[in-house]
């Protein structure tokens, strides 16, 4: 996924409202952007770190400027917008290159499903079963390993019962962790912050439901799937 235009670097004030942020830009001038993320973005937020942001032209918007990446207590570098995990396992399912999930002639995002929810995509192809794909980007790093969730996820528990119903009907379901965070190698439930969750994984595993973790690299310019790791289940 290609940023356009290419971020730009400025520094982090404070994050504050959930959604809002003040920076300051290189020359000096200090401003209020979006922050699209509205998890804890835990161990992803240091002030006075460097921060990368997106500047759109369009006038109906009250901020210019929406947070797209941040540098992490550790050094490194994460992306906090979390509709970006969907553009990026997006362009990779549409370049084959996953291959758990090659093969499939259409990819459809958004499609109804389960309790009065919208599956990230819906995989089909001849001869191939349906296959239902959740995408959830992970930011966490917590003792050496990347978490998730950052907070505790009703919505994320409820997607884990639909993955498992789908997988009880004898289609695939797969939960596929976008791991968005240049440090993090591995990845499994935060059974610290959510055990609720974490024991819901377990369950989805035993039932059928595929868990797979790609990381991707990261930079002002594009975000890039490159390479599986590793789910600690």
């Amino acid at each position: 996924m290609i940023f356009t235009p290419n971020l730009q670097k400025a520094r982090l004030v404070r994050r504050y409202k959930r959604f809002l942020a003040d920076v300051i830009l290189p020359d000096g001038q200090e401003i209020t952007v979006h922050c699209p993320n509205t998890g804890s973005m835990k161990n992803c937020v240091v002030e006075g770190s460097d921060c990368w942001l997106l500047y759109s032209d369009n006038p109906k918007r009250k901020y210019a400027y929406t947070w797209q990446l941040a540098t992490t207590p550790t050094g490194h570098i994460a992306c906090v917008n979390t509709h970006v995990a969907n553009k990026v396992i997006g362009e990779a399912l549409a370049q084959g290159v996953i291959p758990e999930l090659a093969g499939y002639a259409d990819v459809r995002p958004e499609v109804k499903y389960g309790e009065g929810s919208r599956v990230d995509f819906l995989l089909s192809g001849d001869s191939l079963p349906a296959c239902f794909v959740e995408v959830k980007s992970v930011t966490l790093l917590d003792d050496g390993q990347g978490c998730f969730p950052d907070a505790v996820s009703t919505r994320g528990q409820k997607h884990l019962r639909e993955l498992m119903a789908v997988a009880a009907q004898g289609q695939r379901a797969v939960l596929l962790f976008c791991v968005l965070h240049s440090g993090i190698d591995s990845v499994s439930a935060a059974a610290h912050i959510d055990p609720v969750y974490a024991q819901l994984m377990s369950d989805a595993i035993a039932s059928g439901v595929e868990v797979i973790a790609y990381g991707a690299s990261i930079s002002p310019s594009e975000i890039t799937i490159t390479k599986k790791l590793k789910v600690n289940a």
